[in-house]
């Protein structure tokens, strides 16, 4: 049996090797002219690093979506069911690319479609026996 006791280094330099990898191709998204007009860039570009950040995104859209609708988005940009993940340069042209005024105007409406509750300020009521089911 082999020890080895720089579990904790190793696992340090590939996190930092993967972030330069995602940071280069961020770089690339950054230069390449097509989304030269998308606003803040940047900063969606650092957010779509991490799967909470896509769900943060949608939630700022009016829309939170499931884990099973998102891998079903996933599928959708990978080609097929089969795939459960997909890179994250197809998951940046998903986001950024042109379904992505698609998918904005899917999530708004299906954002109005549903109805939004007022909430009434203050304590709730007293509730009596005939409240009660």
């Amino acid at each position: 049996t082999v020890w080895f006791s720089t579990g904790g280094k190793a696992y340090g330099f590939l996190k930092s090797q993967q972030e330069e990898k995602l940071n280069s191709i961020n770089e690339a998204f950054l230069s390449d002219s097509k989304f030269a007009d998308e606003e803040d860039l940047a900063t969606k570009l650092d957010m779509f690093k991490h799967m909470m950040g896509l769900k943060r995104m949608l939630e700022k859209l009016g829309l939170a979506k499931t884990h099973l609708e998102l891998k079903k988005m996933m599928s959708e940009v990978a080609g097929g069911p089969s795939k459960d993940t997909i890179s994250y340069h197809d998951f940046l042209n998903m986001m950024l690319g042109k379904r992505n005024a698609i998918l904005k105007l899917i999530l708004m409406f299906e954002g109005m479609g549903k109805e939004q509750e007022q909430k009434d300020a203050g304590p709730p009521s007293r509730k009596t026996f005939a409240d009660l089911p």
